[in-house]
């Protein structure tokens, strides 16, 4: 669906001066249509949930029937978490996190860089603090059996562009099959990064098991500050 900025300021409960500045200054995802500024619901519901921006209503309610929701600690033990991980440039290290990926036989891996190349043109996917969430604007064409998201520590950090100037070394990179899932769990990952003992433990950085233990920890403190959280993200 294609928005104006007045839909988008309903959407986002946030004037429509302050769109304008968010697009003058490059911080949110916009296309030019006409000389008249359009947004993808998908790309900036994404935007929304990764920058802890209030969105009205459900942000999961178009996307289709009910699903179960994804488990953050599932989808990264389906993904995997690797260190150490090469690139000295955003595009080479693009490059070796896809490498690292655990994607189905045939799937073009050199086709998904681009696809994510793509999303990082129109805005950064840094978050700030060393940590960026990399992916694909349009989830739903990569048939992946289930969302994962594979976790990877840098070598040596590098420039990504985010808004605080810090060179990233954390990258999470999701994937998924439907646009429900990606915005689901972009939604409990992006609540993780608020909680500050699962920071700590990313910027350690821990183990796997101390990795997982942590994200199974904040998951669930996320039900029990929401205890509607679940079925929320199911679209119920």
């Amino acid at each position: 669906m294609q928005l104006t900025v007045q839909d988008l300021s309903k959407l986002i409960s946030v004037p429509e001066k302050t769109i304008h500045h968010w697009i003058q200054e490059g911080e949110i995802p916009v296309h030019r249509v006409r000389s008249q500024y359009r947004f993808n619901r998908a790309e900036v519901l994404e935007w929304a949930i990764s920058k802890g921006v209030k969105i009205a209503g459900s942000p999961f309610q178009e996307n289709g029937p009910p699903l179960s929701p994804a488990g953050l600690a599932e989808a990264l033990e389906t993904g995997g978490i690797f260190h150490g991980v090469e690139g000295t440039s955003k595009e080479s290290v693009l490059r070796s996190v896809v490498e690292h990926m655990r994607l189905p036989d045939g799937m073009d891996r050199d086709f998904l860089v681009q696809m994510i190349l793509a999303r990082e043109e129109l805005a950064s996917t840094a978050v700030g603090e060393g940590i960026a969430i990399p992916h694909v604007r349009g989830p739903i064409v990569l048939q992946v059996p289930g969302p994962q998201i594979t976790l990877c520590f840098l070598k040596n950090p590098v420039t990504f562009g985010a808004l605080d100037g810090l060179p990233v070394n954390i990258l999470f990179t999701l994937v998924c099959p439907t646009t429900r899932a990606h915005l689901q769990l972009l939604s409990k990952l992006a609540f993780s990064l608020r909680d500050e003992q699962f920071k700590r433990i990313l910027k350690k950085p821990g183990t796997a098991e101390e990795i997982l233990r942590e994200a199974r920890r904040s998951e669930a403190r996320l039900v029990s500050v929401n205890p509607h959280a679940e079925s929320e993200a199911a679209g119920r």
